[in-house]
C-alpha cells in the first residue's frame, strides 16, 4: 500500500466510476482497477461492490476511505508544514470569512495580499460563523474573519476594525428626509432580517431590542443583496454595515446619530497554529482593506 493508492481510492470514491477515476488520475482505467484490486487483497476486504453501472462502497470500504481521506490531508498538513518552515510567508493560506462581509471586503482585500504576499496561494470560503468555527478547529481553515467576541480556548483572535450600521430605507419613507437617526425613531417600526444562521441577525436583534423594534415576521431574507432589494421595492427597512453600502437609486442610508450601532470584525485562528507570521501580516492588510472612515478596533 501507497499513498498513489490512496489517492487512486478516494478518487473512485467520489466518482463513482473506475473511468472517470482512471480519467482524473491520469492513468489507465486498468490500471487503476488493478490498484484498487491489489489494494482489496492486501487488506482482505472488499472496498467496492462493482457492476456494469455503478461503483458502490461497501460498509468496511466507507470507513477505509475515511481512514484514507485522514491519511492524505495529514500528508497534505506535513508539505505544508515544512514549506512553511522554509518560507514562512509562502505556501496555501485559507480563509474564511462570513457571507455579509466576504463579498464586501475581499474585492479589496485580494490585490493587496497578491502584491504583499506574492507567494501565498489564497484560498477564499464563505460561510456561515458556526461552519467556520467547526473547520477552524478541525484544521480545515487557516484563519477566518468573524463577528466579535468568540469565545473558545482553542482559538486566538485580534480585533482588526468595525463597522456601522446604517438605517436602509426607501426613498419616500416618512424617516427618508433624516440627517441621522436616533435608535429611539425606531420604535414601532419593523424591520426585515437575514434568516437564522446569519451572524448578522443575531447583532440586529439585540440592536430591535434594545430600540423596541419589531422583526417582520412573514419575511426572512437569505443574503444582504436580497434585503436590499426589498428595500428598494418598498417592503420594509433594514440595517446594513458601512462596508455593505453603496450608491443607488431607489434607496436611501441614513447613519445613527453617536454611539452608533456597529460590529467588530476581527481575525480568528487556532491557538497552535504555525502560520502566525503570515496570520499577523494579513491582519495588516484586513486593515488597509477595510479603508479609511471605520473607527478603529
Amino acid at each position: 500500500m501507497n499513498l498513489r493508492d490512496l489517492h487512486y481510492l478516494i478518487a473512485v470514491a467520489d466518482l463513482r466510476s473506475f473511468g472517470q477515476a482512471a480519467e482524473r488520475c491520469f492513468i489507465s482505467q486498468p490500471t487503476l482497477s488493478t490498484q484498487i484490486k491489489k489494494l482489496e487483497d492486501e487488506l482482505g476486504i472488499q472496498i467496492f461492490e462493482r457492476t456494469n453501472k455503478k461503483v458502490l462502497p461497501t460498509e468496511l470500504g466507507e470507513q477505509v476511505i475515511a481512514s484514507a481521506r485522514r491519511i492524505l490531508k495529514e500528508q497534505n498538513a506535513l508539505k505544508e508544514l515544512a514549506a512553511t518552515a522554509r518560507n514562512p510567508l509562502a505556501g496555501n493560506l485559507r480563509l474564511g470569512a462570513f457571507p455579509t462581509l466576504a463579498p464586501y471586503l475581499f474585492p479589496s482585500l485580494i490585490p493587496l495580499i497578491r502584491q504583499a504576499l506574492p507567494l501565498v496561494r489564497l484560498i477564499l470560503v464563505e460561510e456561515k460563523t458556526e461552519p467556520l468555527l467547526n473547520q477552524l478547529r478541525n484544521g480545515q481553515m487557516d484563519c477566518a474573519l468573524m463577528a466579535l467576541p468568540i469565545h473558545d480556548d482553542f482559538l486566538d483572535c485580534e480585533a482588526l476594525f468595525e463597522d456601522e450600521f446604517l438605517l436602509a430605507v426607501p426613498e419616500g419613507h416618512p424617516l427618508a428626509d433624516k440627517a441621522e437617526i436616533d435608535q429611539e425613531e425606531l420604535q414601532g417600526e419593523t424591520l426585515l432580517l437575514l434568516e437564522e444562521g446569519h451572524c448578522l441577525r443575531g447583532q440586529a436583534l439585540q440592536i430591535c431590542q434594545a430600540a423596541g423594534v419589531g422583526e417582520e415576521q412573514d419575511v426572512r431574507a437569505t443574503s444582504l443583496e436580497t434585503l436590499r432589494q426589498m428595500v428598494r421595492a418598498g417592503t420594509g427597512i433594514t440595517f446594513m454595515p458601512h462596508l455593505a453600502v453603496r450608491e443607488e437609486t431607489g434607496i436611501l442610508y441614513l447613519p445613527f446619530a453617536r454611539p452608533a450601532p456597529k460590529r467588530k470584525i476581527g481575525l480568528v485562528w487556532r491557538s497552535t497554529s504555525a502560520r502566525k507570521q503570515v496570520i499577523s501580516k494579513l491582519s495588516e492588510l484586513i486593515r488597509q482593506a477595510a479603508g479609511q472612515g471605520r473607527a478603529p478596533a
